[in-house]
């Protein structure tokens, strides 16, 4: 599970280090393995109850569509939720959730199986 944004808030490298890392995420996961990921939206800005202090650096459905369009996407919902993890992230928080599954490779003799 990651939450929040890339590292380097504010400077004009933050997009090309969230697409790095997103990349990397996707090379760590197995064939048929799920990405759980759990950020805040820019709305969050109006709660101000935690995360990244720009846009930015926050996820969108739209951003998380593109980044992820090479995987299976099984759940994506922006939702309000009422957050209490320590002092820096409590409240109401404008979240964004994703679990998406990495696509086998065609002829790689990938898919699930049923008994095993």
């Amino acid at each position: 599970l990651l939450e929040g944004g890339p590292p380097g808030a504010g400077d004009g490298g933050a997009l090309s280090e969230r697409t790095e890392l997103f990349a990397n995420i996707k090379k760590c996961l197995k064939p048929g393995g799920l990405l759980l990921l759990q950020g805040y939206t820019p709305r969050q800005l109006e709660y101000k109850t935690g995360g990244p202090p720009v846009a930015e650096n926050m996820y969108t459905e739209p951003l998380l569509r593109k980044e992820f369009a090479d995987m299976d996407i099984l759940h994506l919902l922006e939702h309000n939720a009422e957050i209490n993890e320590g002092s820096g992230h409590k409240g109401m928080s404008a979240l964004i959730d994703l679990v998406a599954r990495k696509r086998y490779k065609v002829g790689s003799g990938g898919g699930f199986r049923k008994g095993n």
